[in-house]
Protein backbone atom coordinates (compact mmCIF):
# COMPACT_ATOMS: atom_id res chain seq x y z
CA UNK A 1 0.00 0.00 0.00
CA UNK A 2 1.19 3.49 -0.86
CA UNK A 3 -0.18 7.01 -0.56
CA UNK A 4 0.32 9.44 -3.46
CA UNK A 5 -0.18 13.21 -3.43
CA UNK A 6 -0.67 14.75 -6.88
CA UNK A 7 0.95 18.19 -7.10
CA UNK A 8 0.06 19.26 -3.56
CA UNK A 9 -0.56 22.98 -3.25
CA UNK A 10 -0.74 23.34 0.53
CA UNK A 11 2.37 22.62 2.64
CA UNK A 12 0.30 21.98 5.78
CA UNK A 13 -1.74 19.32 4.03
CA UNK A 14 1.40 17.68 2.66
CA UNK A 15 2.90 17.75 6.15
CA UNK A 16 -0.22 16.08 7.51
CA UNK A 17 0.03 13.40 4.79
CA UNK A 18 3.68 12.80 5.73
CA UNK A 19 2.53 12.23 9.29
CA UNK A 20 -0.33 9.96 8.15
CA UNK A 21 2.03 7.92 5.94
CA UNK A 22 4.50 7.50 8.80
CA UNK A 23 1.78 6.47 11.26
CA UNK A 24 0.23 3.94 8.87
CA UNK A 25 3.62 2.61 7.76
CA UNK A 26 3.14 3.35 4.05
CA UNK A 27 5.42 5.18 1.60
CA UNK A 28 4.31 8.59 0.34
CA UNK A 29 4.75 9.46 -3.34
CA UNK A 30 4.84 13.21 -3.98
CA UNK A 31 4.12 14.00 -7.62
CA UNK A 32 5.64 17.38 -8.37
CA UNK A 33 5.56 20.23 -9.06
CA UNK A 34 4.16 21.33 -5.73
CA UNK A 35 2.39 24.65 -5.39
CA UNK A 36 5.07 25.74 -2.91
CA UNK A 37 8.82 25.16 -2.53
CA UNK A 38 8.90 21.63 -1.10
CA UNK A 39 11.40 21.52 1.74
CA UNK A 40 11.55 20.15 5.28
CA UNK A 41 10.94 23.67 6.54
CA UNK A 42 7.76 24.05 4.46
CA UNK A 43 6.10 20.99 6.02
CA UNK A 44 7.69 21.08 9.49
CA UNK A 45 4.71 22.53 11.35
CA UNK A 46 2.26 19.80 10.36
CA UNK A 47 4.66 16.89 9.80
CA UNK A 48 6.30 17.47 13.20
CA UNK A 49 9.08 14.92 13.70
CA UNK A 50 7.29 12.28 11.60
CA UNK A 51 9.13 13.33 8.43
CA UNK A 52 12.15 11.39 9.71
CA UNK A 53 9.98 8.27 10.01
CA UNK A 54 8.24 8.56 6.64
CA UNK A 55 9.43 7.08 3.36
CA UNK A 56 8.94 9.94 0.91
CA UNK A 57 9.50 9.40 -2.81
CA UNK A 58 9.50 12.52 -4.97
CA UNK A 59 8.55 12.24 -8.65
CA UNK A 60 9.38 14.88 -11.23
CA UNK A 61 5.90 14.96 -12.74
CA UNK A 62 3.07 12.62 -13.64
CA UNK A 63 5.01 10.71 -16.33
CA UNK A 64 7.83 9.94 -13.90
CA UNK A 65 5.36 8.64 -11.33
CA UNK A 66 3.58 6.47 -13.94
CA UNK A 67 6.89 4.99 -15.07
CA UNK A 68 7.55 3.73 -11.53
CA UNK A 69 3.97 2.87 -10.57
CA UNK A 70 3.35 -0.73 -9.57
CA UNK A 71 -0.14 -1.53 -8.34
CA UNK A 72 -3.67 -0.31 -8.85
CA UNK A 73 -4.10 3.44 -8.82
CA UNK A 74 -7.04 4.21 -6.51
CA UNK A 75 -8.05 7.86 -6.82
CA UNK A 76 -10.07 9.57 -4.09
CA UNK A 77 -12.37 12.03 -5.83
CA UNK A 78 -15.71 13.73 -5.38
CA UNK A 79 -16.45 12.40 -8.90
CA UNK A 80 -15.92 8.79 -7.84
CA UNK A 81 -18.06 5.96 -9.15
CA UNK A 82 -17.65 3.63 -6.16
CA UNK A 83 -18.08 4.40 -2.46
CA UNK A 84 -14.95 3.87 -0.36
CA UNK A 85 -16.51 1.21 1.93
CA UNK A 86 -17.52 -0.87 -1.12
CA UNK A 87 -13.93 -1.16 -2.38
CA UNK A 88 -11.76 -4.13 -1.39
CA UNK A 89 -8.22 -2.90 -0.98
CA UNK A 90 -5.16 -4.86 -2.05
CA UNK A 91 -1.79 -4.47 -0.33
CA UNK A 92 -0.35 -3.22 -3.64
CA UNK A 93 -2.91 -0.40 -4.06
CA UNK A 94 -1.76 3.21 -4.40
CA UNK A 95 -4.24 5.61 -2.81
CA UNK A 96 -3.99 8.98 -4.57
CA UNK A 97 -5.33 12.38 -3.60
CA UNK A 98 -5.34 15.45 -5.82
CA UNK A 99 -4.64 19.10 -5.19
CA UNK A 100 -6.72 20.76 -2.52
CA UNK A 101 -7.63 23.53 -4.97
CA UNK A 102 -8.43 21.55 -8.12
CA UNK A 103 -8.20 17.77 -7.67
CA UNK A 104 -6.48 16.07 -10.60
CA UNK A 105 -6.63 16.78 -14.35
CA UNK A 106 -8.78 14.64 -16.66
CA UNK A 107 -5.75 12.66 -17.84
CA UNK A 108 -4.97 11.53 -14.28
CA UNK A 109 -8.64 10.89 -13.50
CA UNK A 110 -8.91 8.68 -16.60
CA UNK A 111 -5.70 6.80 -15.77
CA UNK A 112 -6.96 5.72 -12.34
CA UNK A 113 -7.91 2.06 -12.09
CA UNK A 114 -10.59 2.94 -9.54
CA UNK A 115 -12.20 6.23 -8.55
CA UNK A 116 -13.57 6.21 -5.01
CA UNK A 117 -15.78 8.70 -3.27
CA UNK A 118 -16.02 9.01 0.51
CA UNK A 119 -19.72 9.08 1.46
CA UNK A 120 -20.65 12.29 3.29
CA UNK A 121 -24.22 11.94 4.56
CA UNK A 122 -24.00 15.42 6.06
CA UNK A 123 -24.01 16.91 2.58
CA UNK A 124 -20.58 18.55 2.51
CA UNK A 125 -18.97 19.22 -0.86
CA UNK A 126 -15.54 17.76 -0.07
CA UNK A 127 -13.06 16.84 2.64
CA UNK A 128 -9.55 18.11 3.25
CA UNK A 129 -7.17 15.96 1.15
CA UNK A 130 -5.10 14.86 4.15
CA UNK A 131 -8.26 13.89 6.03
CA UNK A 132 -9.50 11.92 3.01
CA UNK A 133 -6.15 10.12 2.77
CA UNK A 134 -6.32 9.16 6.45
CA UNK A 135 -9.89 7.88 6.10
CA UNK A 136 -8.95 5.72 3.11
CA UNK A 137 -5.82 4.29 4.75
CA UNK A 138 -7.81 3.54 7.90
CA UNK A 139 -10.42 1.66 5.84
CA UNK A 140 -7.67 -0.35 4.15
CA UNK A 141 -6.10 -1.19 7.53
CA UNK A 142 -9.51 -2.16 8.91
CA UNK A 143 -10.08 -4.53 5.99
CA UNK A 144 -6.65 -6.15 6.32
CA UNK A 145 -7.05 -6.57 10.09
CA UNK A 146 -10.51 -8.10 9.67
CA UNK A 147 -9.15 -10.56 7.11
CA UNK A 148 -6.52 -11.66 9.66
CA UNK A 149 -8.99 -11.76 12.56
CA UNK A 150 -7.07 -9.06 14.47
CA UNK A 151 -8.46 -6.62 16.97
CA UNK A 152 -5.28 -4.56 17.38
CA UNK A 153 -3.01 -3.48 14.52
CA UNK A 154 0.50 -4.88 14.33
CA UNK A 155 3.52 -2.73 13.52
CA UNK A 156 4.76 -2.98 9.96
CA UNK A 157 2.16 -1.42 7.72
CA UNK A 158 -0.17 -3.12 5.28
CA UNK A 159 0.96 -6.71 4.94
CA UNK A 160 -2.02 -8.94 4.19
CA UNK A 161 -0.50 -11.78 6.20
CA UNK A 162 0.93 -9.64 9.01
Amino acid sequence: MRLAAYQPDNPRNLGAMIRIAACFGVPLDVIEPCGFPFSPRAVRQSALDYAALAEIVRHDGWAAFRARQAGRLVLLTTAGDLALPCHRFLPSDIVMVGRESAGVPREVHAAADLRLVIPMPGGGRSLNVAMAAGIALYEAMRQFMAARGEDVPRPGGFSPSG
